[in-house]
């Protein structure tokens, strides 16, 4: 039996043990669970028609090009639909009796275990998720799933290093997000950028709006808080207490302002998780009415892996910290296929003008007499009367990938040909990742893809329309296309649709050029106004 340390705002024990952290562990643990049980529900809910055997990038193609230790992943043995369900479910459930605290109730070895399957298969599902999964945050849910590996059992006490090292996870993150906008578009410098970011960031949120239309100098004062956020406090993230406690408080508060006015998926969930690990006992014990256990010393096997891990990262850390002090610094980057101690940093530039794809079917030949309907997404601005919703932090895979093909074909020519195949379809599982369909009985005869742009409506517009958007047609992305019943196959081939002369043509028709974006010139080069490619 190990010997019982004492609990408490003044416990005190050998270096290694942090007693006065088990309450931050505690939160930490639930809040990393509960993002864990939403990324794998978004997996089972739209990576099959996503990346699956019928997929827009199927994933079965990406490993036969692969091998193992290129993209590790448990989908070499194989890959099907039924496969990706069960990983995805077994996520589900072991995320959930982590946010219940069932593994950290028994030997110190059951929540390792727990978290190490939750990393694995998590791990199995980017590897192989192409496009779909190369946002900046599936590598921090996996560095910090990692991370949770090694924080030990409700009767161990936290190490101490893995406070520091959740810390330095922190860091990277804040720093990283600071310095790339520094070094990137002037509008940071000239703290202007929130004028624009508000109304073209990718996934407007329900009070985006009232947030593009603060005052000027309210503007400029959101960009140098933030400015102070990421490149002043976290340094005090690692000053004793109470300083590293105000450190992180600043951290969740800008992160709250952030989830407040966007939608980023889990990132800013994640990022304040990290922060919890700021805040010792003397801040938490008034916030969570938890009974104090009876903590034990670790035991030897235990240290030695923690100070494994610690050795790890600091060797590993060159690779980021290099990045830092790089004047061509990435914006969000892993150095190894296991996404372990990454570079972080997001919106090094920013889009002037926010350009949508609105993609239509008609069953009448194309043509001035012709009918278009709208396909509505679930959460990108289509209808310029709805709201923009509150997602995160779940994540809207295909919606995010639309604000990128906007920017430029070249995020799209992959997957976009399919795309519009299924709408032709009729495919149900593609149909279930939209809002809408307007042809629920039978599929339409002819699609089309077009351009506009977008700008929230004044307040004298919204007051006289009850709109939260003016949109201008800019131009077609896609003329016309029809689909015979034996196109299929040779539009997944071609990876790309092709582009009709005036008035019409067909999916995978003799003609081929990449899908075009008026003005993509414009775009192409510039650094997306975004955590990912």
């Amino acid at each position: 039996m190990l010997p019982p340390v004492e609990t408490g705002k003044d416990a005190r024990t050998g270096w290694f043990d942090a007693p006065q952290y088990w309450l931050a562990r505690y939160l930490f643990e639930r809040v990393v669970a509960v993002i864990y049980l939403v990324a794998f529900l978004v997996a089972v809910n739209q990576f099959p028609a996503l990346l699956g055997e019928h997929g827009l990038l199927p994933a079965r193609p990406f490993l036969a090009r692969r091998r193992f230790w290129a993209a590790p992943s448990l989908f070499h043995l194989g890959y099907t639909d039924a496969r990706l369900r069960l990983v995805g479910w077994v996520g589900v459930v072991v995320a959930a009796s982590l946010v219940v605290g069932l593994p950290q109730a028994g030997p110190l070895w059951l929540p390792m275990l727990a978290w190490f399957v939750l990393w694995v298969l998590y791990l199995s599902i980017m590897n192989i998720g192409q496009r779909f999964y190369s946002f900046g945050w599936e590598s921090l849910l996996l560095e910090t799933g990692f991370l949770a590996i090694f924080l030990g059992s409700a009767d161990v006490a936290p190490p101490i290093l893995l406070v520091y090292l959740v810390r330095w996870l922190l860091f990277r993150v804040e720093f990283g997000a600071g310095l790339i906008k520094i070094r990137g578009d002037e509008c940071w410098r000239k703290l202007t950028c929130l004028q624009y970011h508000h109304e073209t960031q990718p996934m407007p949120g329900p009070f985006s709006w009232y947030f593009h239309h603060l005052p000027r100098s309210l503007h400029r004062a959101e960009v140098a808080a933030n400015h102070f956020a990421q490149l002043v406090v976290p340094w005090f993230l690692f000053a004793p207490q109470p300083v590293a406690g105000v450190a992180g408080l600043i951290v969740v508060v800008t992160q709250l302002w952030l989830v407040v006015s966007g939608n980023f998926s889990w990132l800013n969930f994640v990022t304040m998780s990290l922060a919890i690990m700021a805040f010792d006992n003397a801040w938490l014990d008034k916030l969570l009415p938890v009974d104090p256990p009876t903590l034990h010393g670790a035991p030897m096997w235990f240290a030695v892996a923690v100070i494994a891990l610690a050795v790890a990262v600091a060797v590993m850390s060159y690779w980021p910290v290099r990045n830092l002090l790089s004047r061509r610094q990435a914006m969000n980057a892993s150095f190894n296929q296991l996404h372990l101690v990454n570079t972080y940093g997001a919106f090094g530039s920013i889009t002037r003008e926010r350009h949508e794809i609105v993609i239509e079917g008609t069953r009448d030949e194309p043509g001035p007499g012709a009918t278009w309907a709208e396909y509505e997404f679930k959460g990108k601005p289509g209808d310029v009367g709805r709201r923009p919703p509150q997602i995160a932090p779940y994540h809207l895979r295909l919606d995010w990938l639309m604000w990128f093909a906007a920017l430029s074909p070249a995020y799209a020519e992959r997957w976009f040909p399919t795309l519009i195949g299924r709408l032709l379809e009729g495919d149900r599982p593609t149909l279930r990742l939209l809002r809408a369909n307007p042809f629920p009985d039978e599929p339409p005869a002819w699609m089309r893809a077009r351009v506009y742009r977008y700008r929230y409506t004044s307040r004298q517009e919204r007051k006289a329309t009850g709109h939260w958007w003016v949109r201008e047609l800019v131009g077609d992305y896609l003329r016309p296309v029809s689909r015979p019943a034996t196109v299929g196959a040779d539009a997944d081939r071609h990876g790309q649709l092709g582009v009709p002369a005036a008035g019409g043509g067909r999916v995978g028709g003799p003609r081929r050029r990449s899908v075009p974006r008026p003005g993509a010139g414009r775009a192409r080069g510039r650094r997306p106004d975004a955590p990912s490619p």
